[in-house]
């Protein structure tokens, strides 16, 4: 019902006229830039009903910042609006707050990025504010019934908004927008309505293992800018402005434990005893042991403690849409980046805090196995819907909008079922090709907002003095920044940002620059057995930063010889003037059969059907010769241990060669090893 009433609303909205189809207006259409500074908006004589909110600004010691060139967006409160929060704390004037109290009101209010109303199409700002948490976008109505957005709980003012400024633009609004700084666990623990999850959360122990928030000695002032070529433009890369350690739980109601599973509110031993039936045949060597029983429920290997552990992810996504590949909006239309949705579910996998496992959260698109395009904004958790099975998943539901799911360290969501890593999740669900972007592989990308902030539909490169990019930022990460991963110093790792044409999966990608030797766990596999481990990437061999070569290990075990990513599939160590991609959809079944059987043979396999990038018109990834999925091994991965991949720059060059890596791919021998008439699917 939600959803409905967002859809209908943004319609309203659209009619009134204050969004549009493109993420990027023309700034001539809405900007009138008047000389003044954000500081100079804020105290004009000419705007009184703002001098509370100015007072704050100076207090927090930020008016100089605002005075200075950038690109900002500031939502200002009205004194009206300051002066009901302050009734609210039992205060009657601004010098009664501290200056803790005004710093953390100013920077809830500022974002560094600017957006208009026009660009306010998701339902979150893709830029978090300056106390680092992200702001909810919602439809909503003024008084005088006019359409309008509301951040948070605050409305923007309908006949003021958008009124732009030299480093950036102004939003008024009627409310002093207000962030919690408790943590997840003391905002699940307000909620009766989830009493017998946070019991069982208590009870095992795991509340201890989710207290972590931000790393209070990352200081991105201590790192200088890093300058390199791609594709012969000069970029900068900065290191991440935030170092957040948050988490994501997914919890069943009480109401749903009782109607799903005959659960009587806060009975933990019938929890456990469902836990028991879902965890014994997955873990049966633990099912005697000390540690397995109802008065040992702290113990790792009790059914109870693993339960609760799988229900939480070790990154914080702040809404449904951080659980799958962003949205964009293309050609007026909502549809996952880069992903013909039609042709595939978007879908991402997640670590949880149970040792060695992940969940795979898809929304249904494709119609021909349950999608369509009107519940694509679904999420669903271990769904499998294709040609052999029909298990539908279980849904995933935000909270109710009078109750706050988001705090300084995590978010929470419903589901409408029990979730479990159970023998069918394990052999069934999870028995699949397992494809991950990189910015899925490390959780520090998604859980510091890296990999949805700035415009993925702007190609533009503009960068100030600082190494910030206007159209949204490039990264580089310092050794200790990403957890599970080590490289020596002469090693750069780098995510750029998407850009519509850049012609990869969800058009991001991450590079290794300099004379790079990085080692990291790879995602854990559902069961033990062979696994073929495939990087997908794009051949690039024109220039001064030519594509690399590096000697790839799994487990410190090299194998085979180095791969070289300046041959493509063109070349004749592949296919040759065999290749044609642009015809492979008029081909044959037995002419894709052939053609992946000598790839196949040669360790190689074309780009995944059904991802497409934007040069003009859309087009797709897999017609393109330089556009490969290499496999780097097959072998035994033992499903309870960890693995590690490891990559050391073999070729001599200069330090701008750059080895890619675009998405990897685990993939069982019931997917590669098949062989015969039968072939795997392309997808």
């Amino acid at each position: 019902m939600k959803r409905k009433i967002y859809r209908i609303a943004m319609a309203l909205c659209l009619v009134c006229g204050w969004t549009s189809c493109s993420d990027e207006p023309d700034s001539e259409y809405f900007y009138t830039f008047t000389g003044e500074m954000m500081s100079d908006w804020l105290t004009s004589p000419e705007r009184p009903q703002y001098s509370e909110f100015a007072g704050i600004v100076e207090r927090a010691g930020l008016m100089d910042l605002l005075a200075t060139y950038g690109q900002y967006t500031c939502f200002v409160p009205t004194n009206d609006a300051i002066n009901e929060f302050l009734r609210g704390r039992g205060l009657t004037d601004i010098s009664q707050l501290s200056d803790a109290d005004c710093d953390t009101i100013a920077r809830n209010h500022l974002v560094s990025k600017m957006y208009s109303t026009y660009d306010m199409t998701s339902p979150r700002l893709p830029t978090y504010n300056l106390m680092n948490r992200p702001l909810f976008l919602t439809p909503g109505f003024d008084r005088d019934s006019n359409a309008v957005i509301m951040i948070d709980n605050a409305r923007i003012d309908f006949y003021l908004k958008d009124d732009s400024v030299e480093n950036g633009i102004m939003q008024p609004v009627d409310m002093v927008i207000e962030k919690s700084s408790k943590l997840i666990t003391d905002i699940m623990g307000e909620n009766p309505r989830i009493s017998t999850f946070y019991s069982a959360l208590q009870a095992t122990g795991v509340i201890k293992e989710v207290q972590e928030v931000e790393d209070p000695d990352w200081d991105p002032k201590a790192y200088e800018k890093y300058p390199y070529l791609s594709n012969n433009e000069r970029e900068y890369a900065i290191v991440p402005k935030t170092k957040i350690k948050g988490y994501t739980f997914f919890v069943e109601p009480d109401d749903v434990l009782k109607e799903k599973c005959g659960i009587e509110k806060g009975d933990l031993r019938a929890l456990w005893e469902l836990a028991c039936k879902i965890y014994d045949p997955v873990y049966p060597e633990d099912a005697g042991k000390p540690g397995h029983g109802f008065d040992q429920l702290t113990d790792s290997i009790n059914p109870l403690h693993r339960f609760i552990q799988y229900h939480i992810l070790n990154k914080k996504a702040s809404t449904t849409a951080d659980l799958t590949p962003i949205d964009i909006t293309y050609n007026g239309s909502k549809t996952a980046i880069g992903i013909d949705e039609t042709v595939h579910n978007p879908t991402d996998w997640h670590y949880t805090l149970l040792p060695h496992t992940m969940i795979k959260v898809e929304r249904p698109t494709v119609a021909k196995y349950g999608g369509s395009s009107a519940t694509r904004t679904q999420n669903y958790i271990n769904r499998r819907c294709d040609d052999q099975f029909t298990i539908p998943g279980v849904h995933i539901t935000e909270v109710e909008t009078e109750r706050t799911p988001e705090a300084v360290n995590g978010y929470y969501f419903y589901v409408d079922d029990v979730i479990g890593f159970s023998q069918e999740v394990q052999n069934t669900v999870q028995n699949i090709r397992i494809r991950m972007d990189f910015n899925a592989i490390f959780p520090e990308i998604i859980g510091n907002n890296l990999r949805s902030a700035g415009s993925p539909t702007s190609t533009s490169n503009e960068f100030d003095e600082s190494g910030h990019n206007k159209y949204g930022d490039y990264y580089y990460f310092p050794m200790g920044y990403l957890k599970d991963v080590t490289f020596n110093e002469g090693c750069y790792f780098i995510l750029r940002r998407p850009k519509i044409w850049f012609n990869i999966y969800q058009w991001d990608e991450m590079n290794l620059k300099g004379d790079y030797d990085i080692t990291f766990k790879l995602p854990p596999v559902p069961f033990s057995g062979e696994w073929q481990l495939r990087l997908g990437f794009t051949v690039y061999h024109d220039g001064a930063d030519d594509r690399g070569v590096a000697q790839v290990y799994v487990d410190n075990i090299p194998q085979g010889i180095p791969l070289d990513m300046r041959q493509d599939l063109s070349t004749e160590m592949y296919l040759g003037d065999s290749f044609s991609g642009s015809d492979y959809n008029n081909w044959t079944d037995e002419q894709k059969a052939e053609q992946q059987k000598t790839l196949k043979n040669l360790g190689a396999y074309i780009y995944p059907i059904g991802l497409w990038r934007d040069v003009g018109s859309k087009g797709y990834c897999h017609t393109e010769y330089q556009n490969m999925r290499r496999v780097l091994c097959q072998t035994y991965l033992d499903a309870n241990k960890d693995h590690y991949l490891r990559m050391r720059k073999t070729n001599d060059g200069n330090p701008d060669d750059t080895f890619m890596l675009d998405f990897l791919e685990l993939v069982p021998k019931s997917v590669y090893g098949v062989d015969g008439e039968k072939m795997e699917d392309d997808l």
